[in-house]
């Protein structure tokens, strides 16, 4: 293809890396034994790589012990926490594939995803803020506090053998968490599979705003790749100490964040089970962090907190700002207030393992506040039209990429993995983009998400981009509702700074002769948060059927 076409493929100037998960974990143990690779605040754990490698290698062989094998299905159902980490490197080492499964999850989202992929063991916390994660359990299988550990036949969850929780009180039917190292001996660890890095260890479902959750399955070669070069882009180096306070559920906390920093030999630091602004800075402060992860509702969160100005944070300089799109005034604050001159924005899909563009350190700053940075090594990526053909540089279209991070599939669902994987490997994101003459995305918004008024294509983040340059704006969303003269109109949901009121016309009179007409929302929405997932995204479709309520509008609206 031309360069005046949108496709572009990734450096290949360094190989691919072959090696399971398993093994990069001994790399780092060899490398780098006394170093601390866990520090997790909450729970005041410490540990060197060393003292991590024995236990992640005691767990592995205790799973074994039980009768787990190669292929079965290990859930994980709990906040961030050691064992979390404990069991994402214990089952790649033991050749079982980890679901992720979401802390928010309630009873009928669990029992979905414990069937479909066919759970065999399930490690759950015994409880976070409102959710009862072993009462949960329970109602879906009653009968494990008649089994004994390890024996569980539930009518319900007939794939459901091992059930393991962390803290709480003891239960019957349950092993607890400890228990399950203590079960094995040498000789399971030594009879641990042969395995191939091209064998899927990991099962993630993707949020499932429209239709079911499906569960995109990922191997060692995806996710090993990915943290290896998302690190590297990043500037991660040995001895770095990263903050992390994205779920681990998710690839952002999984890959980009402990993944990475076994691979590169930095130490992972939890400040909290879940994400709180305070105890991010109080970690970031008391560990000397000299990088942190976050999704840009997270930052806004902390540079808003009114004690941000007590803590001391030169020690950071580098950071990922990734899982939503970034407002560029927040990128700015991040780089000014919090120190992280280093800070990069990366671009992906769980689907993707996650991350195919990323900023590097190096890009000019205006390049690393308005893009989404360049295409990853080793993976190519084309913006299309409807037609499926690729589109000049600068226009917008639908992003497609192809290489090493494409998943291996959605679990048993090859009629929707052929629907975002077509016959020539290129998995369509349904996000909107453009590439510009140098290489760099920008991506426009979902596609779901686009607006269409009167004929006129309106891509909402253009319009959050500008109405967040409103001072008394701290959050804006934009989505479209339904109506009956332009098809859709434009409806701006916003948060305003602590002490600050504003009125819709005053919101809209910022607008005026500031942006196309067709763009000022009709209507403006004041909220004190928005609806969001466990990783900080807005849920748009949320917003839309409230303001469908309140407007009392219907999707006939444009009949």
């Amino acid at each position: 293809m031309s360069d005046t076409t949108s496709y572009v493929a990734g450096m290949t100037d360094l190989p691919l890396i072959e090696d399971t998960i398993g093994a990069m974990l001994d790399r780092a143990v060899s490398r780098w034994p006394e170093r601390e690779a866990l520090v997790s605040v909450e729970q005041g754990v410490r540990w060197t790589y060393e003292e991590f490698g024995r236990r992640v290698d005691e767990l592995a062989r205790g799973l074994m012990s039980l009768g787990l094998e190669r292929g079965d299905r290990l859930g994980v159902w709990a906040p961030n926490c050691a064992e979390w980490t404990l069991t994402q490197f214990a089952t790649a080492k033991a050749g079982l594939i980890q679901v992720n499964v979401n802390p928010a999850y309630r009873l009928s989202e669990l029992e979905y995803t414990l069937t479909k992929v066919g759970v065999k063991a399930l490690v759950a916390a015994a409880s976070f803020k409102t959710s009862d994660y072993v009462a949960m359990t329970e109602t879906l299988a009653p009968e494990v506090s008649h089994c004994r550990p390890g024996a569980l036949e539930a009518k319900r969850l007939p794939a459901l053998k091992i059930v393991a929780k962390i803290g709480g009180e003891r239960r019957p039917g349950w092993f607890e968490f400890d228990d399950l190292s203590a079960q094995g001996t040498p000789a399971d660890l030594a009879a641990l599979p042969v395995l191939s890095n091209r064998d899927p260890i990991n099962i993630q479902f993707t949020s499932g705003t429209t239709g079911l959750p499906k569960g995109a399955t990922l191997s060692h070669r995806n996710l090993v790749n990915n943290a290896y070069f998302v690190g590297r882009s990043t500037g991660l180096r040995e001895a770095d100490r990263l903050c992390v306070p994205v779920p681990l559920y998710h690839c952002f906390g999984m890959v980009m964040s402990n993944l990475a920093c076994v691979v590169h030999g930095a130490t992972i630091v939890y400040s909290a089970a879940g994400f709180d602004p305070l105890a991010v800075l109080t970690a970031i402060e008391a560990e000397r962090c000299t990088a942190v992860h976050g999704v840009p509702t997270m930052f806004i969160a902390e540079l808003q907190h009114p004690r941000f100005g007590e803590f001391d944070l030169s020690s950071l300089r580098a950071g990922i700002m990734a899982g939503a799109p970034c407002p560029i005034e927040v990128m700015r604050q991040v780089i000014d207030r919090m120190h992280m001159r280093e800070v990069t924005i990366a671009y992906g899909m769980t689907e993707t393992s996650p991350v195919s563009f990323q900023s590097s350190p190096g890009d000019p700053l205006e390049r690393r506040v308005t893009t989404v940075g360049r295409i990853q090594p080793h993976i190519e990526a084309k913006v299309i039209d409807a037609e499926g053909r690729t589109v000049p540089r600068g226009a917008v279209g639908e992003l497609c990429t192809r290489g090493y991070a494409v998943m291996l599939g959605y679990w048993d669902d090859p009629e929707r993995t052929a629907e975002a994987i077509d016959a020539e490997g290129w998995m369509h994101t349904g996000d909107l983009g453009t590439l510009d003459a140098e290489g760099y995305c920008n991506i426009a918004g979902r596609a779901k998400d686009m607006i269409i008024r009167g004929g006129e294509n309106v891509y909402p983040r253009e319009i959050e981009e500008y109405l967040f340059r409103h001072p008394k704006i701290a959050e804006v969303a934009v989505i479209g509702v339904p109506d009956a003269k332009y098809g859709e109109e434009v409806c701006a949901w916003v948060r305003v700074h602590s002490g600050q009121t504003a009125s819709a016309e005053e919101i809209r009179g910022f607008c005026q002769g500031q942006i196309a007409h067709y763009k000022v929302p009709r209507y403006v929405h004041f909220v004190d948060a928005f609806p969001t997932t466990v990783t900080g995204k807005v849920q748009k479709f949320l917003m839309r059927q409230q303001m469908m309520q309140l407007l009392e509008l219907t999707e006939q609206s444009t009949a």
